[in-house]
């Protein structure tokens, strides 16, 4: 069924017309919280991995929170990130970090090659092998 633009017409003039001018909006603030500095993010996570009774569970659930994020880690979390997993002596962990970092590191080329770079002195303290090193990486 169609309704012709004479009867829309009408039905628009019954309706109230509108004040000229509208009340200001009122903003909500739906959270009081403190925003998180870039140094305090980093500084909470280095500290997270740091613990000393950090445990497997919480390496991969602290891991998949922080890869959950819209950002690629900075190397002094992966660095204190690798450290943890050398602690629970979990070399697969330390690998699925690295994807995780390239994946994360998307489109930008740059990115991965840098973190690695920053990384460097640690995996080979560590004795940790990259990804392609171990030619395990995807194309």
């Amino acid at each position: 069924m169609m309704i012709s633009a004479a009867v829309l017409r009408g039905l628009a003039s019954l309706t109230r017309a509108r004040a000229s001018h509208t009340a200001p909006l009122a903003i909500r603030c739906y959270s009081h919280a403190k925003v998180e500095t870039d140094e305090e993010f980093d500084s909470r996570w280095v500290t997270y991995f740091s613990k000393p009774d950090l445990d497997a569970w919480e390496l991969r659930k602290g891991m998949n929170t922080l890869i959950g994020y819209d950002l690629v880690p900075e190397p002094k979390i992966l660095d204190s990130a690798l450290r943890a997993c050398r602690r629970l002596d979990d070399l697969a962990s330390a690998i699925r970090i690295l994807e995780a970092v390239k994946d994360k590191s998307g489109p930008h080329q740059e990115i991965y090659p840098y973190v690695i770079q920053e990384l460097r002195p640690t995996l080979q303290e560590l004795g940790i092998s990259t990804p392609e090193e171990l030619g395990i990486h995807t194309v």
